[in-house]
């Protein structure tokens, strides 16, 4: 049996009230030390600078225009271009006042000057701080406070909520720089509050009349707080150095340098136009392409359709034999696959899926099909990216996350209370991480930061299993924070208290899955409430026949959405298709334990047929 990892030491069983262990794994690469890093490896500044003194003309940023409501080709700037951009940004923020070690915040969508911005900061040794208000209402007040952040770069579009009244935050900024227009209104506004306001051209100019000297950072240096959420309460703080995120990127460059080939509709209609060598995405970004493929075949005639599964199932068939996937079926692409490439841009040598697990489906129709790697990572805000990454061309990899990374180490721990054994058959627990490529702390919460380390390993709250070829599968959550297929974390003990307070409902149970980019629910109807509804619609019956009508269906949800609207809460957070249940959910199914918590497992279990009919319906409505 091929083997994908190292085990560098033993498990042990637990004693004196602490739990069992497993063995502990590193990258193949690792097996007798971690490497060291080269020379032009130690920050996040001297990886950039080392790239521009490579590649000084070859394209860096790309942007596409959008004139008269039409988006135009890619304008390209180069790697130089971009680098004298930088110290122009850079220059500028010196001028107004930063200082190494001050803090900056960045707040919009990916775009060129958001690259620029960072890089700016870390010429000089200066902090970025992303700002989100994906994490929740107030998030963006509090990181500004929290981080003390005294500069801020910001989309447009965003300007009306750093100076909404209730981020209070902002009249701490020294100056806020928008990456391209600003009204007059917001301008007056941001005066008020003593903050002075720039244009990304206006700054760029100061900074060509006032140069200033880089002041490139340490390795030990911060080079981000950026800030995740929890299951409940403020979002927080991970400080991650500049020496974290070099050795991630060195050893993620280590890692594909074994292999021989290195290197939403809007989205599609970018991936054709700019031709891609490389592709990293969450799970919604490859099942938007699954779904696309899949959709065009249904234009196919049934024998050229037929033809296509007969070339996937004989290609599959080889792949899972060992061959690799250009030496597979060569026939089979250029008869079929080669046009699925073509729509991918043409050029694709590698697709990487991160920020929640890639259905096995979808991960086994792209290795097939798209005539290129794919691979799936598993990691945290926490662990900088990648602690495990999956092998290119190994179809045992389906469905699973890969080896540890090569700058970290990785073990399993027991969780007792939910009957996952690090010593077991198949060994299973909480995925414990320790190395290089860790953050240093929960900015200002010592606490929470001595909660997450133990004996040295941080302690991710997943649940993983060891696969005997040393390849890890998540399989479940230890708390009751799942992630959705686009990435987003849901709390759902959090949700369940909000939603519960709905006059309609008696009880909830909220269900997701990181394969899933939307959350259903269970509701067990108030029953004087629901009779209330069916007295006044016209309806009569027992709670059971009312819990099977359409139209209550649709009051609930419509009830559960008004609730969410409140409380502010995210649209990922809402939910979007329920099942009516007329009982309590009692100890008599097994559905709670003798102190009414929600034994989720066996939810599942018991209402997993109408789930899964759920899901289908919603897909299909979405669809149509």
């Amino acid at each position: 049996m091929k083997v994908f990892s190292a085990k560098v030491d033993d498990g042990r069983e637990g004693q004196d009230g602490k739990p069992s262990v497993g063995p502990v794994y590193r990258n193949l690469l690792a097996k007798n030390g971690y490497p060291p890093p080269g020379p032009d490896m130690s920050t996040a500044w001297s990886l950039f600078s080392s790239s521009v003194q490579k590649h000084p003309g070859n394209r860096m940023l790309g942007w596409r225009r959008i004139v008269d409501g039409k988006v135009g080709p890619y304008i390209w700037k180069t790697y130089n271009e971009v680098y004298d951009e930088i110290l122009h940004i850079g220059s500028a923020l010196r001028a107004s006042g930063a200082e190494p070690g001050c803090r900056v915040g960045i707040y919009g969508a990916n775009c060129p000057q958001w690259i620029m911005a960072m890089e700016a900061c870390s010429a000089h040794s200066l902090v970025c701080v992303p700002l989100y208000d994906t994490l929740g209402p107030g998030a963006v007040n509090f990181i500004i406070d929290h981080a003390e952040v005294d500069f801020v770069f910001v989309q447009d579009i965003k300007v009306k909520e750093l100076l909404n009244p209730n981020c209070k935050s902002t009249q701490r900024l020294k100056a806020m720089v928008c990456f391209t227009s600003l009204t007059e209104e917001d301008s007056a506004n941001a005066s008020q509050m003593g903050v002075k306001t720039y244009l990304w051209n206006e700054f760029l100019h100061m900074g060509k009349e006032n140069p200033q000297e880089i002041s490139p950072p340490q390795p030990f240096n911060i080079c981000t707080i950026m800030y995740t959420s929890g299951t409940s309460g403020d979002p927080k703080g991970v400080v991650l150095t500049h020496e974290t995120i070099a050795l991630l990127v060195y050893g993620i460059d280590l890692f594909l340098d074994q292999f021989e080939d290195k290197n939403l509709k809007e989205l599609r209609d970018d991936i054709i136009e700019l031709k891609p060598t490389f592709l990293a995405g969450v799970p919604r970004v490859y099942d938007m392409i699954h779904e696309g493929i899949k959709k065009a075949l249904e234009e196919l005639s049934p024998l050229r359709k037929q033809i296509f599964y007969a070339l996937y199932k004989y290609k599959l068939f080889w792949m899972n034999r060992g061959h690799k996937h250009k030496y597979a079926s060569p026939l089979a692409d250029l008869l079929a696959f080669r046009k699925v490439k073509a729509k991918l841009g043409g050029r694709l040598r590698l697709l990487l899926s991160g920020g929640a697990p890639l259905s096995s489906e979808v991960e086994e129709f792209l290795r097939v099909t798209c005539c290129a790697f794919v691979v799936q990572g598993y990691g945290l805000t926490e662990t900088c990216g990648a602690c495990t990454i999956g092998f290119p061309d190994e179809m045992c990899m389906v469905g699973a996350v890969g080896s540890p990374a090569v700058y970290n180490e990785l073990r399993l721990e027991e969780v007792s209370d939910m009957g996952y054994n690090p010593l077991g058959n198949p060994p299973c627990g909480e995925i414990c991480v320790r190395g290089k490529t860790l953050f240093s702390e929960y900015y200002k919460n010592p606490e929470l930061t001595r909660e997450s380390f133990k004996d040295g390993w941080f302690h991710t709250g997943d649940i993983g299993q060891m696969l005997p070829n040393g390849v890890v599968k998540i399989i479940d959550r230890k708390k009751n924070l799942i992630k959705l297929s686009q990435g987003e974390y849901v709390a759902l003990e959090y949700l369940e208290n909000v939603y519960g307070v709905t006059p309609i409902v008696d009880d909830v149970w909220v269900y997701g899955n990181s394969f899933k980019s939307m959350l259903v629910a269970v509701v067990v109807l108030h029953e004087e409430n629901a009779k209330k509804w069916a007295y006044l619609n016209g309806y009569t019956g027992s709670l059971s026949e009312l819990s099977s009508l359409n139209n209550l269906q649709n009051y609930v949800l419509s009830e559960l959405k008004s609730t969410a609207e409140k409380n502010k809460m995210r649209g990922f957070e809402f939910i979007k298709g329920v099942i009516l249940e007329p009982h309590p959910f009692d100890m008599e199914r097994d559905l709670v334990t003798a102190t009414l918590k929600k034994k989720r497992n066996n939810l599942l279990k018991y209402y997993q047929a109408e789930i899964d009919a759920l899901y289908l319906k919603l897909t299909a409505k979405i669809r149509s």
